[in-house]
C-alpha cells in the first residue's frame, strides 16, 4: 500500500522536501513507518523519540495500524520559550 507522509517545520530542511510517498506492506504500524522514514532520512533519527505523529488529522501512538492513502505527518518536538 502506497502511504503519503508530510514533513512540518525543520524537518523540511532536515529531508530536503515536503513529502514522500513510501510503499509498505498491509498492517504496518505508525512507528514501524516511522523507523522506515529515519532510514530513508537519517537526519531525523536525532528527533525520533520527540517527532509529532498524525495520521490524517489525529494524533496516534506507534501502535496505530496505517490503512491504505492514509496520510502522515511529522512534527518536530515542540519548542517554546
Amino acid at each position: 500500500m502506497k502511504i503519503t507522509v508530510r514533513f512540518w517545520s525543520y524537518f523540511v530542511d532536515l529531508t530536503g522536501c515536503k513529502q514522500t510517498c513510501i510503499e509498505v506492506d498491509q498492517g504496518i504500524t505508525l512507528g514501524q513507518l516511522h523507523e522506515q522514514v529515519c532510514e530513508q532520512f537519517p537526519k531525523l533519527t536525532a528527533a525520533k523519540n520527540s517527532t509529532l505523529k498524525v495520521v490524517d488529522v489525529d494524533y496516534q501512538n506507534s501502535n496505530f495500524v496505517l490503512s491504505d492513502s492514509n496520510e502522515v505527518s511529522f512534527f518536530p518536538p515542540v519548542q517554546g520559550g
